[in-house]
């Protein structure tokens, strides 16, 4: 069996903060694999150093193979398996063909400055996904530690803060921590305007009295965009509980319209995805918008279902929201959900029930039909006015 690769986590202090193991495996490698800044932190010494090409992603495989034999050391930051390449390497190589050896991470040492208690803290990366992703984790009272991505980060995330309603929250950056150059600032997002060094932590205590926006389902009607293509606040809330999101899983959220459906599956844990799956240009458009702005993690298929369904990830859970009546849509649906996962269809239509009631016969599953009437005025008085009932069937498979 070949050496195992392996990950040596690196603090800001460089060589004079590793261990005797990490060192022993840094001096014994053929090859030095990291970012350039991580290489520079390395005593000069006889052997290869290969700086990470970009996109890293798609070069890996090829840049291991091609070095396959030699004693391999990758430098990382921090803790390798907490957002970091190690994780990476053991999904591409398996557990037995790595072997890790951890520095503390930046969270660790960010909670030690700070004196925040690790377990009740939400960390949020923003090394390779966008701000918005902050959205969900925004809560009164809530503290949240984000990873940058660089020296601008802090700035973006300030912003976000400040238009969200957040701008009173305590934000305090951490440059350099565990070197020589470590500095803490702390202030409140809206005054924040300093240059910051590349390597920082962005730590955000939020304000108890901040906007809620809750990630139950059921957000309010008016939180999307919409031109009256949206499954209104009570049927959502209704339709999610049947879709059952767990995490790690993924959606199909055909018909997409607004893509709330979509949005609030995402934004019950950070791992959930959807794939919304809208034909109209201008809708799509503005999915992607209500995406933006409450931070979920939704990919946009713009096309008519089920022929733009070709080639998607196979999903954990759909719903059928719009389309329904297509020839061949729910065949196809049903084809692609995997075992345990749930079907969800919504219809008001007679065609689209006349559909749900044969698939309910052939297949079984939960059928309701649910009334919803919202107190509104009648003069000066108020009464109910009803919406259109809507029929919801649920199936596992």
């Amino acid at each position: 069996m070949p050496d195992p690769i392996t990950v040596v986590g690196l603090g800001a202090d460089g060589w004079n903060g590793l261990s005797t193991p990490a060192r022993t495996a840094i001096e014994q490698a053929d090859i030095l694999l990291g970012s350039p800044r991580q290489l520079a932190l390395i005593p000069e010494r006889d052997v290869l150093q290969v700086p990470w090409p970009s996109p890293l992603s798609e070069a890996l495989p090829r840049l291991l193979e091609e070095h396959r034999g030699r004693r391999i050391c990758v430098l990382a930051s921090g803790d390798p398996t907490f957002h970091g390449i190690g994780t990476t390497l053991v999904r591409l190589l398996g557990a037995d063909a790595v072997r890790v050896i951890p520095q503390s991470s930046s969270v660790s040492l960010a909670c030690a400055r700070l004196g925040w208690a690790q377990d009740q803290v939400q960390v949020v990366s923003l090394v390779t996904n966008p701000v918005e992703r902050l959205h969900p984790h925004l809560q009164p009272g809530r503290r949240v530690l984000i990873l940058s991505r660089g020296a601008q980060t802090p700035a973006e995330v300030a912003d976000l803060l400040v238009a969200r309603g957040y701008g009173s929250s305590e934000f305090t950056v951490l440059e350099q921590l565990g070197g020589p150059a470590e500095r803490v600032r702390t202030t409140n997002a809206t005054d924040w305007s300093d240059d910051v060094a590349p390597l920082n932590v962005i730590a955000v205590l939020c304000p108890p009295d901040a906007p809620v926006l809750s990630t139950a389902p059921g957000l309010p009607d008016d939180a999307y965009e919409n031109d009256g293509q949206l499954t209104k606040r009570e049927v959502r809330a209704v339709t999610l509980s049947r879709l059952a999101p767990v995490p790690g899983q993924l959606l199909w959220d055909i018909g997409g319209g607004a893509g709330s459906i979509a949005i609030e599956w995402s934004r019950h844990h950070p791992s959930c995805r959807a794939i919304a799956v809208e034909r109209d240009p201008d809708r799509a458009k503005r999915l992607e918008r209500n995406v933006a702005a409450l931070g979920a993690a939704v990919e946009t298929v713009e096309g008519a279902a089920p022929a733009a369904l070709d080639g998607l990830e196979s999903p954990d859970a759909i719903f059928i929201g719009g389309g329904a009546t297509a020839a061949g849509m729910f065949d196809a649906c049903w084809n692609a959900l995997r075992p345990g996962g749930r079907l969800v269809a919504n219809g008001v239509t007679l065609e689209t029930e006349s559909l749900i009631a044969q698939w309910y016969k052939a297949v079984g599953g939960d059928l309701i039909r649910l009334d919803v009437q919202r107190a509104s005025a009648i003069g000066t008085m108020t009464g109910w006015r009803p919406a259109m009932p809507v029929t919801i069937w649920s199936v596992t498979k």
